[in-house]
């Protein structure tokens, strides 16, 4: 059999196939905005999109994730389009990646692998690393079997053999749970930096930017702070907190926050590993949802976000700001829920309706004063 191609030591873009399982449960509209959504993951990984496919089921196959059929097809496909990487919108099971792999003869990877990824290439600071490292063996622990599976079969692979790839395998396992152990020992230490930090800011009104990734919530960040964070169409661009205090013309000390971006199926790796990072958001005084409204799709956006900031105790008041207003002119929201969330539409990038929002703020920041003693003022 022809050596399995990497798709971590290819030079050029590998060509990837996309294929996703629709459940009869789940909507195939939906289904295939969420195919579509892994096309744009792939590309932020710098891999080229050859072809997509997705398959109605009423379940997932416990041993190949898709039907016979479909796997035969793309068998087919994956030689005939030189394909270098398999991508399945779904997570796999250990079982799952490694009796594809063997048919395909490719890499395989899950969604949750490949977003693994693009916070790998996206992390810079030390704590960042640390968190995309952390997520990354928690996902690779209960795979490392697959390592090693070729040493147990030369030792005849019977139940109860211990051979000495079983040895090896045993080793890492233990390797890789020390590694993991020193990382939340770091990211422990790191968080409770980052508890003394927050002390010095209890009389400044704090302010995070949240929403589904590609909202434009840096771009909204820079126009309201006259940043200059990195805005990328590309999906993940940010991942550590970025943070700007303010002034003027605010009556107390604003200090607004720019945070990673959320997606459907977020690994629980990463949303376990990022804690203390998110901890910026579920600490803040006041959340500006940021929305893409040019997206038809937005209400399950909004929902997804929502779901994670109930997931990590974010319970701020909350400020919509419905973005690109300027590719939407008609554009109006509709009463997702008949809670008190401000409303705003505006455009990060044109300035339209940002006015609207600063008004906003700057009430929040006199209440916010009202709240400070004379004695700890501005």
């Amino acid at each position: 059999m022809a050596r399995k191609k990497s798709y971590e030591t290819n030079q050029k873009s590998p060509r990837a196939f996309l294929v996703g399982v629709c459940l009869t449960s789940t909507k195939k509209a939906q289904a295939r905005e969420l195919l579509d959504e892994l096309a744009e993951l792939t590309r932020s990984a710098d891999a080229e999109v050859v072809d997509t496919l997705l398959q109605v089921r009423k379940k997932f196959d416990p041993a190949t994730y898709m039907g016979k059929g479909l796997l035969s097809t793309l068998v087919e496909r994956v030689e005939a389009d030189e394909i270098d990487l398999v991508v399945l919108d779904d997570p796999l099971t250990p079982a799952q990646q490694r009796n594809l792999e063997e048919k395909l003869n490719v890499n395989v990877v899950d969604r949750s692998r490949l977003i693994l990824d693009i916070f790998a290439r996206r992390a810079r600071t030390a704590e960042a690393m640390a968190q995309v490292e952390l997520a990354q063996l928690e996902y690779l622990l209960p795979r490392l079997t697959r390592a090693w599976g070729h040493l147990s079969r030369q030792y005849g692979g019977a139940i109860g053999a211990r051979g000495p790839g079983e040895t090896q395998l045993e080793v890492d396992r233990r390797r890789v749970r020390d590694k993991i152990s020193k990382l939340k020992e770091r990211l422990k230490k790191i968080g409770e930096q980052r508890t003394l930090r927050r002390k010095g800011r209890e009389n400044a009104l704090k302010v995070a930017f949240v929403g589904y990734t590609n909202a434009g919530k840096s771009t909204l960040f820079n126009r309201i702070t006259k940043s200059s964070v990195q805005v990328d169409k590309r999906l993940f661009m940010t991942l550590d907190p970025t943070s700007r205090m303010m002034a003027s013309p605010f009556p107390c000390r604003v200090i607004f926050t720019d945070t990673v971006g959320f997606i459907r199926k977020l690994p629980h790796e990463l949303v376990e590993s990022f804690k203390s990072t998110l901890e910026e958001v579920s600490q803040a005084d006041l959340l500006i949802h940021v929305i893409d409204c040019s997206d038809e799709n937005y209400p399950d956006k909004v929902f997804q976000t929502e779901k994670i900031l109930s997931e990590i105790g974010a319970n701020a008041p909350v400020i919509r700001a419905f973005n690109k207003i300027d590719l939407n002119p008609d554009f109006l929201p509709n009463p997702e829920k008949s809670d008190s969330s401000k409303t705003v539409l505006l455009s990060a990038k044109s300035g339209q309706g940002v006015d609207e929002l600063k008004a906003v703020l700057l009430e929040k920041s006199r209440e916010k004063s009202q709240k400070i003693p004379l004695s700890q003022g501005k």
